[in-house]
């Protein structure tokens, strides 16, 4: 890898976290065109994974703080400030909104970097083009949705309108906060609606900056809101607010299954879920390029530590492979060394806290303590502030029904499964309650068709993984969730189908 990252060298990002922290870390709400403090006072502690610093204290909102971002967000939205724009003009300051993204690029990889540990070559040539794209691309999306004519009898008229549901919660996670931060707003705002985001504790400064300039693009104070603090606080507040229309979340199944009883005890809110996963990569006996499909296994499962919802951290593989390509994977997975993310050569940096790092190291001496193989990793890069450092790790010999085959870890372990046929491996990659994505290896069309027609997952990776784009739509199966992010589709989540009937028969 290249040890510049857009020109900066080593030395230049770390020049800028000195030149960032004396400026100050934007800290506090962002509620109605204004920074406020946490109506209670509190703050929490903004400790850096990558050497353990706390950077700042962030604003810990609570049900206060939520019912004043969400009374700000429907009063903008009843005065039609933003749900009554003409649709080219959101386009417009949605465009002006992605400008200032892309302005602010270097300062919002290293907020990012900084708070979570990605690696600052992936923070910026990757995470921030990407949230850049999304806006741009629902920018020009939003005055290009035309309205439908039912098919009815001659004598009536049917007008099918979408309208905007009205105010929207977005709950988005830690592993990448500004991109899926904007895969939530952009569309629900390209709609007209007004938004609530509430950020991960653990990677809240790009969602408070993100808001600061998005209210410096145009958008209208009140329309878009961030209300950082614990989940179980203030996620849990939204979740049982009598004024959210709809309520988007990225997260843990669990925390999802959460949201769906708070909308069932508060106002049967719509709730859209993309949850967990624990992908499986299937290789066949006659894939093509064994070298092509090592690389991609190591890049799907430790790409971001691990940290990513459709990390394909369950290699199934034919026997009659297994050998040669775990040679492969091993290889490639050995060169791969923990390092500090702001450095630009770094491909693999921290986890995101010392609580989620000891986490993911149950789940390797659970590995152990089952009766996998260790072949790779396993150990914790230890020394002063280096607490979140973990070896990308492989296990060998899996069974399907062993813990780290079965719960999804959120980190850099890769469980191997071997099985004896395509209809075994099909059997194995839908054995459990996840169905977000998968990966099937092979040159053979019918056995394509076979495994893409029968695994049960929202998307299917056919020699590759984890590829797509904006207009590509990601979501779930099963215990993954419902709905979808991306593509036309993510608006389904954030638009109401309203029916005009005319009678034109007197």
């Amino acid at each position: 890898m290249a040890t510049q990252v857009q020109n900066h060298t080593y030395q230049d990002w770390l020049n800028s976290v000195e030149q960032l922290a004396g400026n100050g870390f934007a800290n506090r709400a962002f509620i109605d065109g204004q920074f406020c403090d946490a109506a209670s006072g509190a703050t929490f502690e903004c400790i850096s994974p990558r050497d353990g610093q706390l950077l700042t204290r962030i604003a810990a909102c609570d049900a206060v703080d939520v019912d004043k971002a969400v009374a700000a967000a429907r009063a903008s939205f009843e005065a039609g400030v933003w749900s009554r724009l003409m649709p080219k003009q959101r386009k417009k300051i949605l465009q002006a909104f992605a400008a200032e993204l892309e302005a602010h690029a270097d300062e919002l990889a290293l907020l990012e970097s900084l708070d979570m540990g990605m690696t600052i070559s992936d923070s910026r040539t990757m995470n921030l083009p990407g949230a850049v794209e999304c806006v741009n691309w629902y920018a020009e999306l939003a005055d290009k949705l035309y309205d439908e004519i039912a098919p009815t009898q001659p004598n009536a008229l049917t007008r099918i309108h979408r309208v905007p549901v009205g105010v929207v919660a977005a709950i988005v996670p830690w592993n990448y906060p500004l991109m899926i931060a904007c895969w939530k707003a952009a569309p629900a705002l390209a709609a007209g609606n007004s938004v609530v985001l509430k950020p991960a504790e653990q990677s809240s400064l790009t969602a408070i900056r993100m808001a600061e300039l998005a209210h410096k693009a145009g958008i209208p104070a009140g329309v878009f809101n961030v209300v950082p603090g614990m989940g179980d606080v203030a996620g849990k507040a939204l979740g049982l607010h009598m004024d959210v229309d709809a309520l988007a979340f990225t997260g843990s199944s669990r925390v999802g299954g959460l949201y769906m009883q708070y909308a069932g005890q508060s106002n049967l809110k719509r709730v859209a879920l993309e949850c967990g996963g624990k992908t499986p990569n299937i290789v066949l006996d006659d894939v093509e390029d064994l070298d092509k499909a090592a690389a991609a296994i190591v890049l799907g499962a430790f790409s971001n530590q691990g940290q990513i919802c459709n990390a394909g951290s369950r290699l199934i593989v034919d026997r009659r492979v297994h050998r040669p390509l775990m040679e492969k994977v091993k290889a490639l997975a050995e060169t791969i060394v923990p390092a500090d993310p702001l450095d630009p050569a770094t491909e693999f940096s921290c986890l995101v806290d010392a609580r989620h790092t000891a986490n993911v190291l149950q789940y390797v001496q659970a590995g152990q303590d089952d009766g996998a193989r260790l072949i790779c990793g396993g150990e914790q890069e230890g020394g002063s502030g280096r607490k979140c450092y973990v070896q990308p790790t492989i296990f060998d010999h899996v069974s399907a029904d062993m813990q780290i085959a079965r719960e999804e870890i959120f980190g850099p372990v890769l469980s191997v499964i071997p099985v004896d046929s395509v209809e075994q491996a099909i059997e194995v990659a839908n054995s459990t309650v996840y169905g977000l994505g998968a990966a099937v290896w092979t040159r053979d069309m019918k056995r394509m068709e076979q495994a893409a027609g029968a695994i049960k997952a929202g998307v299917i990776w056919v020699n590759c993984h984890d590829h797509g784009d904006i207009s590509s739509p990601v979501g779930g199966f099963k215990q993954s969730g419902f709905g979808r992010d991306k593509s036309v589709h993510a608006l389904d989540k954030y638009v109401e189908y309203k029916t005009v009937w005319i009678d034109l028969s007197s």
